[in-house]
């Protein structure tokens, strides 16, 4: 007789499968890449060290970091029939673009078919490198402008600036968006990872698995939470403002977006990072107001829900700051995470086997009588 464990709703606190990737301590804030604090890594690595440590497990020597930031720079162009689509659909929802158009780069992959970690390691480049053309492109071609080549001085974080705004980063800018993609890179079995993981198990392509990531990324219970944030504060435009705007929302009983989260129960530690370059970024930009605001807010949904900010929250006014179009803070979230989806699609590979959760049912019994359709 088989037997199954029954789950809370949404699978909450259950253990879905083994990774030696992220590790999450809810209740004493602590995230780790493959044993490294994320405040280590915030404070020490650059996102291309990073990605490496994702993928392979370890910090990267120097001719491997060279390699793959070379590896990365080579593979960073798109297909022809890739930027046809983006040129074709500027309107379209940047989130619906980016789903498709990172399936469509399997077309143009003769190794697509090719299942050996050699390969797949291939392809997790290129995807690494090809979402960010995609996102930046997309953002300058609706814009009217044309899209920019890297330039192979400036890190991965540098060139998506550049390449989106055409405007070199300076150093403040540069160093706050590398971390920033660190702090999304990963977080353990999330909603699009474990969809990433899920398509994987049955041995479909990597481009299969994590276009079913980015299409999970997209909902607003996953993805998006920062741009809410930034279209509240813009609205509002004071703190005071943005403080009754809080008050209005306990009232109405609305959710305040960036605050709360389904695994923590303290601060979320990349918050902890957010905030700090929120503030330096807001003064180096002009844009402090926003962090002022946010901070009111902070400290509105702290002090009567006792609630901590998220890592949508800061990372909102940040972005902003950095000139990154609102509607493409979730596809910057999909390109830094694009690093664990394609590692933990690789870890799926490695010791696979198909996921295959039970529901428990609560419909009828079996053995309901059949009823005639001229009786029904």
């Amino acid at each position: 007789m088989s037997t199954t464990t029954t789950a809370g709703a949404g699978l909450e606190g259950v253990v879905a499968g083994e990774s030696e990737i992220c590790y999450i301590d809810g209740y004493a804030g602590v995230l780790s890449y493959r044993g490294y604090n994320i405040h280590t890594l915030a404070q020490s690595a650059t996102f291309e060290e990073v990605i490496w440590l994702l993928w392979k497990g370890t910090l990267p020597r120097q001719a491997e970091l060279d390699k793959l930031k070379a590896d990365l720079f080579a593979n960073a162009a798109i297909p022809a029939q890739v930027e046809d689509f983006l040129k074709a659909n500027l309107k379209a929802s940047p989130m619906d673009v980016l789903r498709t158009a990172v399936s469509m780069l399997s077309l143009s992959d003769p190794t697509v078919k090719d299942m050996s970690p050699e390969a797949n390691q291939l392809k997790a480049t290129k995807l690494m490198a090809q979402t960010s053309t995609i996102v930046s492109s997309f953002g300058r071609l609706r814009a009217g402008q044309t899209p920019l080549a890297p330039d192979q001085s400036l890190s991965f974080a540098g060139n998506f600036l550049y390449c989106l705004t055409g405007k070199k980063p300076d150093h403040i800018m540069e160093h706050t968006f590398d971390v920033a993609l660190t702090l999304h890179a990963d977080h353990e079995l999330n909603a699009s990872t474990f969809a990433a993981r899920v398509t994987a198990a049955t041995l479909s392509d990597i481009y299969s698995a994590v276009t079913s990531g980015i299409g999970a990324l997209k909902g607003p219970l996953h993805g998006g939470a920062n741009e809410e944030v930034i279209r509240m504060l813009l609205e509002v435009g004071t703190s005071d403002k943005a403080v009754e705007r809080v008050h209005e929302m306990f009232e109405k009983k609305i959710k305040i977006p960036g605050f709360g989260h389904r695994v923590y129960r303290t601060e979320d530690p990349r918050a902890t990072h957010l905030r700090i370059m929120s503030e330096e970024l807001g003064k180096s930009t002009g844009q402090e107001d926003l962090y002022l605001m946010s901070s009111r807010v902070e400290e509105t949904v702290k002090g009567e829900k006792k609630l901590n900010p998220n890592v949508d929250f800061y990372s909102a006014s940040a972005y902003y700051s950095l000139g990154i179009p609102i509607d493409l803070f979730t596809p910057i979230f999909a390109v830094s995470r694009m690093a664990g989806w394609t590692a933990h699609v690789l870890e799926q590979y490695h010791n696979n086997r198909l996921i295959r959760p039970r529901a428990e049912y609560k419909g009828n019994p079996d053995g309901m009588p059949w009823i005639p359709l001229e009786s029904r």
